[in-house]
């Protein structure tokens, strides 16, 4: 049977690991031709674009920095060149070293939005225009964080950057509307990806992570991915302007003990 986003064009960025990972397969799974973008080592998304067509999937690998306006515009191009159009932007790429806030330098702070805000601001831009040359709509998805609204000490820069992609996202939906476009937050509570490597090494401090969560658990990139597939997909048509939390319940305990 053909999948839910059979025909449909996607760019993923940091598509290759992680969380980012997971939803360049998802989408590839449902019928997506999926453009891969990757920042520095090649090999993750080459190797991802060989598992992706020995699945049965379509897609390819295109390195570019989003925090470059020159790049931004050539992801973008790169996509219609190879598939002729673009349905779906996942902007999953980010950033994020932690420090207290008074000692942490300006360049870490410059470099976080630069990726996590001031990057989704102009592919969300450059998609945006191509979606409404194609006068077909599409689908614009951000993937936030819990810290979007919950505070995290520590890690100011990364909070300011989510804080600020959830108005940029109740913004923008309003604007897009008229032309069928979505615009959605997907926020992504403790998920297991190796990032979190030196939280599970630590028992006392994975005990206190998950005792912050109802569920009692890490979260799988799979479960996280399925969320874009339903928004990327017929079925999410009717969502816009959301921050839907992926999280166990964190954002309703985190704090409360």
């Amino acid at each position: 049977m053909p999948g839910n986003l059979q025909g449909k064009v996607a760019i993923v960025t940091g598509g290759d690991t992680g969380i980012g990972k997971s939803i360049s397969q998802e989408l590839a799974a449902e019928g997506a031709s999926v453009v891969i973008d990757y920042h520095g080592d090649r090999a993750p998304a080459d190797a991802l674009v060989t598992q992706i067509a020995q699945a049965g999937g379509t897609s390819c690998a295109v390195g570019a920095d989003v925090s470059k306006p020159g790049d931004v515009a050539a992801l973008v191009d790169a996509a219609v060149k190879a598939y002729g159009k673009l349905d779906v932007l996942v902007n999953n790429a980010g950033v994020e070293q932690k420090h207290p806030f008074v000692d942490t330098p300006l360049d870490v702070y410059l470099g976080t939005i630069a990726v996590n805000l001031t990057g989704v601001w102009m592919l969300s831009q450059a998609a945006a225009k191509q979606m409404i040359a194609q006068k077909s709509g599409g689908r614009i998805i951000n993937i936030s964080s819990v810290h979007e609204d919950i505070a995290m000490p520590t890690n100011a820069a990364y909070c300011v950057s989510k804080g600020a992609l959830r108005m940029l996202t109740r913004t923008i939906c309003n604007e897009l509307a008229p032309y069928g476009i979505t615009v959605n937050n997907v926020c992504p509570g403790a998920i297991d990806t190796p990032m979190d490597k030196p939280v599970k090494r630590d028992p006392k401090e994975l005990d206190t992570l998950l005792n912050e969560i109802p569920l009692h658990r890490m979260g799988q990139p799979p479960e996280v991915a399925r969320m874009c597939v339903y928004l990327a997909s017929d079925d999410g048509a009717y969502v816009t302007g959301a921050s839907l939390f992926i999280d166990g319940g964190m954002s309703k305990k985190s704090g409360s003990l």
